[in-house]
Formats: C-alpha cells, structure tokens, sequence
C-alpha cells in the first residue's frame, strides 16, 4: 500500500464511529496520548495509542485494562494518522475482524459510552488468563 492509500484509508476510518476502553476516568476534551504504562506483556511504555470501531473490541480493552477501577469506553476521534493493529490483524489473524487500530498521535475524548454489558465471567477469566500466559511467556505487543 502506498503512503498515499495509507492516508486515504486513516482518513475512511476517521468517518467511523471510534472507541477506546480504558480504566482511566477521562471528560470530554481530553486526550489519550501514547507513553502510558502497556496493558500487556512486561509493562513498557506504549508507542501507540489502540482504538477500534467496534464496541465489543473496546469492551475487551475497558475489562482487559490494569487498574481496579471501573472500565470505561470514550468515543474518541484521532488527532493524527491512524493504522491497522498489527496485534489483532495479519500478524495474527486474517484481515481486521475486530477493526482494531493504532496511532502514535492522541485520541481526543468526544464522548463515552455509559451503558454497556461486559462479557461472562467465565469468558473474561479465559481471557485474563491468556494474557497472563503470554505475559508469562515473554510475548509482547508488536511496537514496531
């Protein structure tokens, strides 16, 4: 893909309703910038920020995140170019079923969802306990 289609694409995906899960208690005009401590793996610094344009994805973000507050989900819009996740597409799995993205520019609050249903118990145990064994394994987020 060109740097062309790149930008052609980042900017079809700014026309989409965009999420981002989260434990932090943000407002409106915030922005979720990259360097926070990663949710995964050893815990570095994140270079990119992670969105999706679907909700369930930022469900698993707002259960998955570190913190013992409450998850939350803000509907973001992205200050800059925005990217395939290469954790959750080709590297990993076919296409982009999740819709999930990255950027290394700020997402700007521009609203939360504040009525959402979290998965089971038992799916989100499953889940914890993946990423724990890959924690435990060394795998960590692709940065590059």
């Amino acid at each position: 893909m060109t740097t062309s289609s790149n930008e052609e694409k980042s900017n079809e995906l700014r026309a989409q309703t965009l999420y981002h899960g989260t434990k932090a208690n943000l407002k409106l005009g915030d922005l979720i910038e990259p360097g926070f401590t990663s949710n995964f793996g050893k815990g570095k610094k994140a270079a990119f920020v992670y969105l999706s344009a679907t909700l369930n994805a930022a469900i698993w973000g707002a259960e998955l995140a570190l913190g013992e507050q409450p998850g939350r989900i803000y509907l973001v819009e992205p200050t800059g170019f925005i990217e395939d996740d290469p954790n959750l597409t080709d590297k990993k799995f076919p296409g982009n079923p999740t819709k999930s993205y990255r950027t290394k520019h700020a997402l700007k609050i521009i609203g939360e969802v504040t009525q959402w249903q979290g998965h089971p118990p038992e799916e989100l145990k499953a889940m914890k306990d993946a990423v724990e064994r890959a924690r435990q394994m060394g795998i960590e987020a692709i940065e590059e």
